[in-house]
């Protein structure tokens, strides 16, 4: 689908060196900095920098770089998601996530809509408006800091970052190399614990095995099915020939990058009647044996209105587990939350807000 392409705004670098060009380099990286303390509500608090820079900074430049829109709560307490807006006004979502060790995990964007076209996916019938700025990435995991910090009666630790919202992050892969650049650099989050999730691009995909400045995250290939055909019909980007050359390159990447914490996972999303029988499990569990990967994810669909596709129920989902766990593979289902706060990805966004 296409849709109307927006400039993006000026990153907060640009604006600041904009705005203070007689400052020398370092002074950004203290104000970057200071823009990771969750206690800290604007530059007023910011006493790492001088009070002029500070009253200049209130006066000329945003504390951050999206505005909440709207948040929604599960009714399990277990999940939120905010839709959040940038300075150009565009709406795009992120989620906070209960986690299995009473912590917490972020579901962050990486572009507003998608040009992927994945067919069970609401971002992906918005098309791509543009990809967000590594402000814009990076501002979503400040936002839910602030959001815990706000809120004593929760659990305070974000233990994970997962690149699962809306947009595929390797079709932007320098505004996410930045975010986690300064994720990483500002906080106690390390590379293992945050999950770059990619719907195979492949160009980008080799790219990556020769980029010494791709961080050292965990890669996740949502593969969906291991017939091309059926593939393509879920997944309509998809090339000629995917399913041999992603088993390639999966040999090349443990070769080049893995190793026993940064290892590959296949995540394969159930959709009844499409391709979650048995038949459908055994390509999996064969192609599975011709690649690198060491983990599939299976997960039940969250289903979208209009779309017509809807979930495998649960005795499907346990058969078709089953059959992966026969053949040695590690398989783990994820935990389907927020169902009543339409935490799939892109519903909220292309709801009227």
């Amino acid at each position: 689908m296409s849709s109307q392409s927006f400039p993006p705004p000026l990153s907060r670098e640009e604006c600041f060196r904009e705005l203070f060009p007689r400052e020398p380099a370092f002074r950004f990286r203290q104000v970057e900095a200071a823009l990771f303390q969750p206690k800290w509500k604007g530059w007023a608090d910011a006493t790492t920098l001088s009070k002029a820079l500070r009253d200049r900074l209130s006066a000329s430049m945003p504390w951050t770089a999206v505005t909440p829109v709207a948040l929604l709560k599960s009714a399990k307490g277990d999940t939120f998601k905010a839709l959040l807006k940038t300075a150009d006004g565009l709406k795009f979502e992120t989620v906070l996530m209960s986690n299995a060790r009473d912590q917490w995990t972020v579901c962050v964007s990486s572009q507003i809509g998608c040009a992927m076209g994945c067919r069970f996916c609401a971002t992906g019938a918005m098309g791509l408006k543009r990809s967000l700025l590594a402000d814009e990435i990076m501002d979503q995991l400040r936002y839910w800091r602030t959001f815990l910090e706000e809120h004593g009666d929760l659990p305070s630790r974000l233990s994970n970052v997962v690149f699962m919202g809306m947009g595929e992050p390797l079709n932007n892969v320098e505004n996410v190399k930045r975010a986690i650049a300064a994720w990483t650099k500002h906080t106690d989050l390390g590379p293992v614990h945050i999950t770059v999730s990619t719907v195979g691009v492949l160009v980008q995909l080799e790219a990556l095995l020769a980029d010494k400045t791709w961080p050292p995250v965990r890669i996740a290939i949502s593969l969906h099915s291991a017939d091309q055909a059926v593939r393509e019909q879920i997944v309509p980007s998809t090339v000629p020939d995917f399913l041999t050359k992603l088993a390639d390159w999966s040999h090349r990447y443990a070769d080049a990058l893995g190793n026993r914490r940064h290892y590959l996972t296949f995540e394969y999303t159930l959709i009844s009647g499409v391709n979650d029988s048995l038949q459908h499990a055994k390509e999996l569990a064969r192609y599975v044996s011709k690649t690198a990967v060491k983990k599939v994810n299976v997960i039940p669909l969250n289903a979208v209105t209009g779309k017509g596709f809807s979930r495998s129920d649960e005795k499907s989902v346990e058969a078709f587990k089953a059959v992966l766990l026969k053949q040695g593979i590690d398989v783990t289902e994820r935990r389907t939350m927020g169902d009543d706060i339409a935490a799939a990805c892109g519903q909220l966004a292309t709801e009227k807000v």
